[in-house]
């Protein structure tokens, strides 16, 4: 699987690998075979473990419970060896650099192509997808060129937030 059409299914989609929102850290343990940090918070409050590429937070509960998860794309530019180390442990293949242009049209070939809101959050655009509450942070500035870091109009990462409580 190219990391292009992985990216695509989570922004259409919410989810990887079948992991989103209230998954299990048992689900996650199954659906990701990748080396990781795990982080608890001082008061056992919170989660975050980190694959690399792929960042999880989860709240407590009778188990850990899935809250977030970043695709954190950026890294890749500046780690020769991550989409490497990647596509060994998950058969996906990352480009070092991913363009919004390039994402979007794989949503818009492969998916129902989710409704988009637009925000300008300095330096980025966000595009955060309504149906499946995953944004989009996109760099958003002419004087950026790709190198070690992503260029101007390369998705810097993808997040996968809960949905908003109704009020």
């Amino acid at each position: 699987m190219t990391g292009v059409s992985f990216l695509a299914s989570f922004l259409a989609t919410g989810r990887l690998h079948g992991i989103g929102i209230g998954s299990a850290l048992a689900d996650v343990d199954r659906a990701f075979r990748h080396p990781f940090v795990d982080v608890v918070g001082d008061e056992g409050d919170w989660l975050r473990r980190d694959y690399g590429l792929v960042e999880f937070a989860f709240n407590p509960g009778a188990d850990w419970v899935l809250a977030t998860a970043t695709v954190q794309l950026h890294r890749l530019a500046s780690d020769d060896d991550l989409a490497a180390a990647w596509a060994r442990s998950t058969g996906i293949e990352f480009p070092r650099y991913v363009s919004w242009e390039e994402l979007w049209d794989e949503v818009s070939r492969a998916h129902d192509a989710p409704e988009l809101r637009i925000r300008d959050q300095g330096g980025f655009l966000e595009y955060r997808a309504l149906r499946s509450n995953v944004s989009v942070l996109v760099v958003d500035d002419e004087d950026e060129e790709r190198g070690r870091r992503v260029g101007d109009g390369d998705v810097w990462s993808l997040d996968l937030w809960a949905p908003a409580r109704p009020s």
